[in-house]
Formats: C-alpha cells, structure tokens, sequence
C-alpha cells in the first residue's frame, strides 16, 4: 500500500491514511469460524497494485479505540488463523506489542 492512488482509496472508503504495513494477527479457532462469516457481510475492495494480491477490507476498532480495517487476503494457500490489520498509525509502536500479545479487533458493519 506504499504506492498513491492505493493510499487514495483506502483514504477514500475506509476514511484514514494507512501506515505502510500490516499487522499479522493470528487469531483462535473459534475467530476463524467468525471470519467465515465475514463473507456474508459489507466489505471494502480495493484495486491493488501490480504485484499484489486482491483482498477483502472490513472496518474494524482494534482495542475499542483506534479505527482501523481488518484485511483478509484472497490468496490461494494463505492461512485461515491468519488476519491482517491496516491503520493510520504503527500498532506495534502505539500499542507497545511484542510477538504473542493478545489484542481485541471488533469488525464494523
């Protein structure tokens, strides 16, 4: 998401700049039961850019509090317990999170 118009759209539809990279999450078994469901709802497409993937953006809170967009690749292969988080700030840095940290992500229809 380091290019423009990509920037653009993300400004455009989810309403923030995002900061250039994703936080992994892995999540438990019974989230990933969830994320099925995320199928059924609204989602945010964004065109990627040459090279990248097409994938599915949902707005979401990341601790009660900071907007944020849940994102779930479509990529054939990538992992089912593993979602991908964009905001307009660095989570790790506001957050102060390490490797195996347990964070809170609510989806928002």
């Amino acid at each position: 998401m380091r290019l423009p118009w990509v920037k653009k759209q993300v400004e455009e539809r989810l309403g923030f700049v995002p900061y250039p990279g994703t936080l992994d999450v892995k999540i438990t078994e019974e989230s990933t039961g969830l994320k099925r469901l995320l199928a059924g709802g609204d989602s945010v497409d964004i065109k990627p850019c040459p090279g990248f993937h097409q994938g599915k953006c949902y707005k979401a809170l990341l601790r009660t509090e900071l907007k944020c967009a849940l994102v779930v690749p479509e990529v054939t292969g990538y992992p089912e317990n593993v979602i991908e988080i964009i905001s307009p700030e660095n989570l790790r840095k506001k957050f102060h999170l390490s490797n195996g940290d347990c964070v809170e992500v609510k989806v928002t229809f």
